[in-house]
């Protein structure tokens, strides 16, 4: 079954952000900087992924930036993003299979990449957001 419904992003978001919070590497990251209030979180990952993934409206923000601030705040080295790409993948091949599945592990990626650069200049004072 592909992703198809807001419900599947519901779905895909709720596993892999479950899965994050008890994470040996990402755990601490995400729990530290959220703490309690992944109920503010979560509705704004369901919104950019159900932008990214089904064309719906409704997500405010810059993702990007965001991952920059919070570099400032814990560094993020490789070992984080190949662990958050690993479990999201694992979590889409857990559940769905087809194009938009292949979508999401592909956008994933690419966002990630694009994190890093961000984030690397960000460092160096050259980020302009």
């Amino acid at each position: 079954m592909d992703i198809t419904t807001k419900e599947d992003i519901i779905t895909l978001v709720d596993t892999f952000y479950g899965q994050v919070r008890a994470d040996e590497v990402l755990g601490p990251i995400f729990n530290g900087i959220i703490g309690d209030d992944w109920a503010h979180h979560l509705p704004k990952m369901y919104a950019f992924w159900g932008m990214s993934l089904l064309g719906e409206g409704g997500y405010t923000g810059n993702a990007v930036q965001k991952h920059v601030v919070i570099d400032k705040q814990v560094t993020l080295e490789e070992a984080h993003y190949n662990r958050w790409i690993s479990l999201w993948e694992s979590t889409i091949s857990s559940l769905f299979e087809g194009k938009v599945a292949d979508d999401a592990r592909k956008k994933a990626s690419l966002m990630m990449q694009l994190i890093q650069i961000k984030v690397a200049a960000g460092r160096t004072g050259k980020s302009l957001f």
